[in-house]
């Protein structure tokens, strides 16, 4: 096991601008505007939570400093885990706001879904959450599950896609944090979707630095990045095709208690509606290349969006 600890803004302010006209054109103004909830904003604390991803962390931190500026008390519990962890206290109602990803929590619930595009993997989240929890508005911004190999490995074996790698004569050994041994998508998904047998190394630093050097000196010879990570392009890894739809899409969604009042989920909605999926992998690279944290890169953000 290989262990160890874990975005350059593009500036859309007009598109974001646009965005959060259209989410708040029934509302009496803009839900973002600091003080737009008047007298009406709760007292009660609004916890959110983050996975432990950096990723992850800097939208919740968005969710976390746009309530803030509409006069909400927040606690930030950031993170604590990964999914077999954090669900947990979400259904206990320790957590009110968690950005999640409509693909994989999806298959949290209901492992055998077979809803594959965006539309229809949102429609049946919907639907499976257990009671007192609901999904808000999926985000246009995209961070899901993707397997990458070197551009080397790519060339040598005539790979870009997984269904090229039933043709590869080497073992093949896939490194992706502990618990993607057991998910629909990790080993035992490669052998029932596309016939593919892979050995297993677990790195747990969700796609980071080790990750990344156990695949170039070829510990591994492939390995589970999230999509929005900058290092992808950076590394000039080749993100192998999934004409199968081994992967489901997987949206920035944000999951809330029964404590989310409809103006909270406004709010909530309004930033991840202005949220791009390029957007998302420059604040990645603010994280990752430029070591900012995560309430700057947020702060930023929010700013440059004019959402506060």
């Amino acid at each position: 096991m290989i262990t160890a600890g874990k975005g350059r803004l593009v500036a859309f302010a007009a598109v974001a601008v646009g965005a959060t006209v259209a989410l708040a054109g029934c509302a009496s103004g803009d839900p973002l505007d600091g003080g737009s909830t008047g007298d009406g904003a709760s007292s009660e604390t609004i916890v959110v939570g983050s996975q432990d991803y950096y990723s992850n962390e800097i939208i919740a931190e968005l969710y976390a400093q746009a309530l803030e500026e509409n006069g909400y008390t927040v606690e930030r519990d950031f993170r604590i885990g990964q999914r077999e962890v954090y669900v947990p206290e979400i259904e206990d109602g320790a957590i009110d706001v968690f950005p999640e990803y409509t693909g994989n929590l999806l298959q949290y619930y209901v492992p055998d879904t077979e809803a594959t595009t965006s539309d229809d993997v949102y429609a049946e989240l919907e639907t499976s959450l257990p009671d007192g929890l609901r999904v808000l508005d999926q985000s246009p911004a995209t961070d899901q599950d993707s397997y990458n190999v070197t551009r080397a490995f790519s060339d040598e074996n005539g790979v870009t896609s997984l269904a090229d790698l039933k043709n590869v004569t080497t073992p093949i050994t896939l490194g992706g944090n502990s618990e993607l041994a057991t998910r629909p998508y990790g080993p035992e998904g490669l052998k029932s979707v596309y016939g593919v047998d892979v050995a297993f190394t677990p790195i747990e630093d969700s796609g980071g630095p080790l990750t990344l050097k156990a695949l170039v000196d070829n510990q591994v010879q492939m390995v589970n990045i999230y999509s929005a990570d900058p290092n992808i392009a950076a590394n000039d890894l080749v993100t192998l095709e999934d004409p199968e739809g081994l992967f489901l899409a997987s949206n920035v969604v944000p999951v809330v208690s029964e404590k989310v009042t409809d103006e909270i989920a406004e709010i909530i909605n309004t930033v991840s509606a202005a949220l791009s999926a390029e957007d998302l992998v420059a604040l990645n690279s603010l994280s990752v290349n430029d070591q900012e944290s995560a309430d700057q890169i947020a702060s930023d953000w929010l700013a440059e969006k004019s959402l506060f």
